[in-house]
C-alpha cells in the first residue's frame, strides 16, 4: 500500500463586524476548498465569534449570514459548520438560518 500527497487549492477569507463606535466586536473565517469528488468547491465556516458584550444583538446572525453569502458567490455547493455541544444558542440560530444537524464533529488538539 501506498499513500500519496498532493496540495489541494484553498482560499481563506476573514469577516470583522464593527458596533457603531467602528470597534470589532466579532469575526468568522470562511475557508473555500475543492476536492476531487465535485467540480465545485465547499465552504467551512470557522471561528464565529461575537464579543460577550456584544451577544444578543443580532451580529452574529449578521456575520453568518455574511459568510453565507459568501459562500454562495464563490459556488460552493455546501457550507460545513462546526460548533461545540454546549452551544445551544448557536445550534438554533444555525439551524434558523438554514443548516441542518448532521452529526457530531471529531477533533484532536495538538498543542
Amino acid at each position: 500500500m501506498e499513500i500519496v500527497q498532493k496540495d489541494a487549492e484553498c482560499t481563506g477569507i476573514r469577516f470583522g463586524i464593527f458596533d457603531n463606535s467602528n470597534n470589532e466586536v466579532g469575526h468568522a473565517f470562511l475557508y473555500i476548498m475543492y476536492n476531487d469528488l465535485h467540480d465545485q468547491p465547499f465552504g467551512l465556516m470557522e471561528d464565529v465569534f461575537i464579543e460577550e458584550s456584544a451577544r444578543g444583538r443580532g451580529y452574529g446572525t449578521s456575520l453568518v449570514r455574511k459568510v453565507i453569502d459568501a459562500s454562495k458567490n464563490n459556488g460552493c455547493y455546501k457550507l460545513i459548520a462546526t460548533s461545540r455541544h454546549s452551544r445551544p444558542k448557536v445550534h438554533r440560530m444555525y439551524l434558523s438560518l438554514g443548516f441542518s444537524d448532521q452529526g457530531s464533529a471529531f477533533r484532536i488538539d495538538f498543542s
